[in-house]
């Protein structure tokens, strides 16, 4: 059986990625407002990828 990732796993691993960008970027800059918004990208995309990880436990159980 091959270890499969969903796409709520994959999109959340991307978000954490621009998430990362966006706060390097905003905090090279001094852009404080562009830092926040790459922090919140970076929460909302572990939340999506963790959403995820349940969801493929679920399947994987049943």
């Amino acid at each position: 059986m091959r270890n499969m990732v969903n796409k709520d796993q994959v999109a959340g691993l991307a978000k954490q990625v621009k998430g990362s960008v966006k706060q390097a970027a905003g905090k090279a800059t001094g852009n404080r407002q562009t830092q926040a918004e790459g922090m919140a990208d970076k929460v909302a995309g572990k939340v999506q990828k963790a959403y995820g990880d349940v969801k493929d436990k679920v399947k994987k159980a049943l």
